[in-house]
């Protein structure tokens, strides 16, 4: 059955718009054939009616005691229509019967019936030549004698005026049908060629060709919507391959130049015999830079785990100040070295569900950030404390140059530098503040800068409250 299925959607519209539209003809035709034919048999019930008191009026007595038809009246009325007359006795004897029913007989004799029984209504007979008539029964007196009549016309005009009219339906349907396919099929091709031109179109799209956008004739209509969403599909694409080979380009950039310097210092340390101390501080040097590296590609797996959801997030209960302690700890030595006082101070009652690994990697960043950025000898504030609306807030704060206002709506983003020429004295990539980013986000927070230039920074990190997480889980429970 496949096999004979249009494999074209306009072809496949078209045949089922034909099939509805001959399955509405049909039902057209075979409504009207029934009103035809309800309303012809209404009036030739009518006519018979009419003359059975017709007949009943020539009815006449013979002298042999027989019953016979007046002879000014023919056995056909004026509208040609075959007539049969049948009269009884109440005894059931025969009195007359039509000439033209010859060996046929339009029933028996007739039972006993009151004088004031209601008539009873025509119907249909067929006789014992396979003739069908319409007959009707009536009780008349003829000279003082009561006589049972019946009279019954041929159905023969009445059925060949019903075939007629279904033969001219029956053979009028092909055309309108004929026509119907041709104009639906040029209505079909018609309203789908946005489609076709959509799909030529997008099928030149390539990954070097993102640029491009599908075609839009009317973007209110359904095909329209259509593009719009495959154009921002497309957006979102060409986005994501743009950030995709800026990354490449900025990870390159970052391996390249750590492997640069090994190289260098180790083609130089090569090329003339040196001290101990001298070899000594060559392989200083590279493993600084080899520190410098390993730190890259931890951030990059990081970022690339992160990216592809591999990272899973282990919820427990987490002092907010205590996290912070925790984390200032673990780079309060690069603070040291630059003269530089990490002060904690908050609320120790603020309590959030977390990963603590995770939450104190974007604190270490953020911490590690102001250390880089900070005068020697300044002081570096880490603050917990309860946002406007209740949920927990960490803050760190401050007092180096301060980003300016253009740079930072992209200071989170990744291998972005405000100040590029001093990025590799301080050793950064542009990734930690990426890296924070990420880890607030997955807990359902948002991290955020307030800075004026020449005033310092502030980093701020605000993070769901148990409380909101707990009705959260709820809900979700009960969907």
């Amino acid at each position: 059955m496949k096999r004979f299925w249009p494999r074209h959607v306009r072809s496949r519209m078209t045949l089922w718009y034909v099939l509805v539209l001959g399955v509405l003809l049909l039902a057209y035709a075979g409504g009207a054939s029934l009103y035809l034919f309800y309303s012809l048999r209404e009036q030739f019930d009518h006519n018979l009616l009419e003359d059975v008191e017709r007949v009943e009026g020539l009815l006449e007595s013979t002298p042999d005691g027989m019953i016979a038809l007046g002879s000014d009246h023919d056995e056909e009325d004026e509208n040609n229509i075959q007539r049969f007359v049948e009269v009884w006795s109440p005894e059931g004897i025969l009195l007359y019967r039509s000439p033209t029913l010859e060996a046929s007989t339009l029933g028996g004799p007739l039972r006993y019936r009151p004088a004031n029984a209601a008539k009873p209504l025509p119907a249909t007979v067929r006789l014992a030549d396979g003739m069908q008539v319409r007959m009707a029964t009536s009780t008349h007196t003829v000279n003082g004698h009561r006589v049972f009549l019946r009279v019954a016309h041929s159905e023969q005009g009445l059925w060949q005026e019903i075939e007629e009219f279904v033969s001219v339906l029956l053979l009028a349907l092909p055309l309108p049908l004929i026509l119907a396919g041709f104009s639906g099929f040029a209505l079909a091709r018609k309203a789908l060629a946005p489609i076709d031109a959509m799909a030529q179109k997008a099928e030149r799209i390539s990954a070097e060709r993102l640029n491009e956008r599908l075609p839009i004739e009317n973007p209110e209509d359904e095909l329209g919507h259509l593009a719009r969403v495959f154009n921002a599909t497309l957006a979102r694409l060409e986005a994501a391959f743009d950030q995709l080979r800026r990354f490449t380009a900025d990870a390159s950039h970052e391996l390249r130049t750590p492997l640069t310097a090994i190289r260098s210092v180790g083609e130089v340390a090569l090329q003339t015999p040196k001290s101990a101390t001298e070899y000594q501080d060559v392989i200083g040097s590279m493993l600084e830079e080899t520190d410098r590296l390993t730190r890259l590609v931890d951030s990059l797996l990081t970022l690339s785990r992160a990216d592809a959801s591999h990272i899973s997030v282990q919820r427990t209960a987490i002092s907010l100040v205590g996290l912070a302690q925790e984390a200032s700890s673990l780079v309060e030595v690069l603070a040291e070295e630059k003269q530089q006082r990490i002060s904690v101070e908050g609320e120790p009652a603020l309590i959030v569900s977390g990963d603590r690994l995770i939450l104190r990697q974007a604190l270490v960043n953020l911490i590690d950030n102001a250390i880089k950025y900070s005068p020697a000898g300044t002081e570096i504030l880490v603050r917990v404390c309860a946002g406007k609306d209740g949920r927990p807030v960490v803050e760190v704060v401050d007092q180096g140059p301060g980003v300016p206002k253009e740079h930072q709506p992209r200071i989170f983003d990744r291998f972005y530098r405000v100040d590029k020429a001093r990025s590799r004295e301080w050793g950064g990539a542009g990734l930690g503040l990426a890296i924070a980013r990420w880890a607030v986000e997955v807990h359902g927070g948002q991290i955020s800068l307030e800075s004026v230039e020449g005033q310092g920074s502030t980093f701020r990190v605000t993070l769901p409250s148990t409380t909101t997480l707990e009705k959260t889980g709820r809900e979700k429970a009960s969907t």
